[in-house]
């Protein structure tokens, strides 16, 4: 059900149709009652997206007009929706606003497997925003983790990965250049070129730590600086033990779940 935000009241009622208000839309708060008000607000829009009633990647009007909507202070607004976003309920988007948050990603950690196959999995649709493509010589730290001599040809790609719209992960790779064609053969899927090029790895090495997002690292994820994510380091070798494959991808915090099964060793 649409619902307007002050403006597009008085642009309805011009038109002899009065919009759903968004405090309407969730429910009023009560001032007579003993909760606080910024606890009420998170009980609200918890019912309304329980119910359905505020879908995943809604926008939810600006802090000012909530405020005006429920006659509240900004810092009531602000903390209820400062608790919403640590419990992963509502996201903000730098620059965009606050939205409710889309579906978490379950990604299993023990299985390799390309962004653009988990995203397939979940019915969702994978996509890059490229940042760079480039080729050069591999640097001392790219020649210990790839196990190159001095002056060896490297790829390089840098991109931002989205699932549908929602941006998820900033990817950054370091490929032998002997194990693809060019540079372009890469489009969408990293490993689809790679399995073109019979250098698909079939083992890797993953480690995984916490991190907090750089000012530009959050503004190409849509998130604010500080925020939690987690990083990715992978490297990935064939069967012959040969590395293939450097990856750091850095992904949103409030969008994966890494998970592995563990068995008791016989």
């Amino acid at each position: 059900m649409p619902y307007s935000t002050g403006s597009g009241a008085a642009r309805g009622a011009a038109k002899g149709v009065r919009p759903v208000s968004f405090a309407e839309m969730i429910g009023r708060l009560d001032a007579s009652s003993q909760q606080p008000l910024y606890q009420q607000l998170q009980r609200s829009l918890r019912e309304a997206i329980a119910g359905k009633v505020l879908a995943a990647d809604d926008a939810l009007p600006p802090e000012r007009d909530l405020a005006e909507q429920f006659a509240v202070s900004r810092i009531t607004v602000r903390k209820a929706l400062d608790g919403l976003v640590e419990e992963g309920l509502l996201t903000r988007r730098q620059g965009s606003g606050t939205f409710v948050a889309g579906q978490r990603v379950e990604k299993n950690f023990s299985k390799l497997s390309s962004f653009t196959e988990d995203m397939a999995a979940r019915g969702r649709t994978a996509h890059s925003v490229w940042l760079s493509k480039s080729e050069g010589q591999v640097t001392p730290e790219e020649s210990l983790t790839l196990g190159l001599g001095p002056h060896a040809a490297v790829y390089r790609f840098a991109r931002i990965r989205y699932a549908d719209d929602a941006p998820m992960a900033l990817e950054y790779s370091t490929i032998p250049a002997d194990c693809l064609a060019s540079i372009e053969a890469v489009q969408e899927s990293l490993y689809v070129a790679l399995e073109a090029s019979k250098c698909r790895p079939s083992r890797a090495l993953q480690r995984l730590r916490a991190v907090l997002f750089t000012e530009g690292q959050a503004e190409l994820l849509g998130v604010r600086p500080k925020d939690a994510g987690l990083l990715i380091e992978r490297r990935g070798e064939l069967e012959s033990g040969k590395v293939v494959e450097f990856t750091q991808s850095y992904y949103r915090g409030d969008a994966y779940d890494f998970v592995a099964e563990l068995n008791v060793g016989t």
